[in-house]
C-alpha cells in the first residue's frame, strides 16, 4: 500500500517505516502537520498512520482536514494519548481506528488489515450496479457485461473488476487490490497479475484495464 506516516519522533518513525517496508508497503514519512497536508495534496494514499502530537499543530485538525479531502482513505491514529476523551474525539473527527502507544507491530498490522477490510465492504454495500465505459457490473447478482455481452468471471476476477470499476481512471495500488480481494496482504503480486491477465482476456477490451508499472492497475472508461 501507499502509506503516509505522520510522526515527529525520528527514531519511532524510522523503526515503523522499516517494519512497513519489510511488508512491501511504500511509505512516505511526514514529520510535521504541514508536511503531511502538503504531501497528501500531491499524491494518493491508501492509509494514513497519524500521530496526534505534532510540533506545528494538533493531529486532530490534520485528521479532520484529511477526511474532508478524501472520505475513502483509511486513517489510523497512532498516539500516546490514551484517555477516553481523546479516543472519542479522534474517532469522531474521522479516524477509522485508534492505537495507543506502546503497541506491537502484530497489533498494528492486524488493525491495518481490519480497517481496510471494513472500507472495502462498505464500498461494496453502498453501490449495487456499477458502470464504466462499456463495462457493467451488478454487484448483488455478481454479473458482468461488456457492451451488452455477458462475461463469466471467476470469483477473484469479479472482485478485482469490482474494485477497479468503483474508481474509474484512478490507480489502485497492488497491495490495496490484493487486500481488498484476498482479505490478506500475504498474497504475491504474481498471483494478482495472473488473475488480471485472465480478466483482461475475458473482457476483451484492449486498454480497459491498464498497468501503472510499479504502482498498480486502473480501469480506463470510455474506450
Amino acid at each position: 500500500m501507499r502509506v503516509m506516516l505522520v510522526e515527529d519522533d525520528a527514531r519511532v518513525a524510522a523503526a515503523l517505516a522499516t517494519a512497513l517496508r519489510r511488508r512491501g508497503h511504500d511509505v512516505a514519512h511526514c514529520p510535521t502537520a504541514q508536511t503531511a497536508l502538503d504531501t497528501f495534496a500531491g499524491e494518493p494514499f491508501d492509509l494514513v498512520l497519524l500521530d496526534l502530537n505534532l510540533p506545528d499543530g494538533d493531529g486532530i485538525e490534520v485528521c479532520r482536514t484529511l477526511r474532508r479531502k478524501d472520505e475513502s482513505v483509511a486513517i489510523i491514529a497512532v498516539t500516546a494519548r490514551g484517555e477516553e476523551r481523546d479516543r472519542v474525539i479522534g474517532l469522531q473527527t474521522g479516524a477509522d481506528d485508534y492505537v495507543v502507544k506502546p503497541y506491537s507491530m502484530a497489533e498494528l498490522n492486524a488493525r491495518i488489515e481490519a480497517v481496510l477490510r471494513r472500507a472495502t465492504r462498505a464500498q461494496q454495500s453502498a453501490v449495487e450496479v456499477l458502470a464504466a465505459g462499456p463495462v457493467r457490473v451488478d454487484v448483488a447478482a455478481r454479473q458482468v457485461s461488456v457492451a451488452g455481452r455477458d462475461v463469466a468471471l471467476t470469483r477473484k476476477e469479479f472482485e478485482i473488476l469490482a474494485v477497479l470499476v468503483r474508481t474509474p481512471g484512478v490507480v489502485v495500488t497492488y497491495d490495496r487490490l490484493i487486500l481488498a480481494v484476498w482479505q490478506t496482504s500475504f498474497v504475491g503480486r504474481h498471483t494478482l497479475d495472473v488473475h488480471v491477465g485472465s480478466l483482461r482476456a475475458k473482457l476483451d477490451v484492449p486498454g480497459l484495464v491498464q498497468t501503472v508499472r510499479g504502482v498498480g492497475y486502473r480501469l480506463v472508461p470510455g474506450l
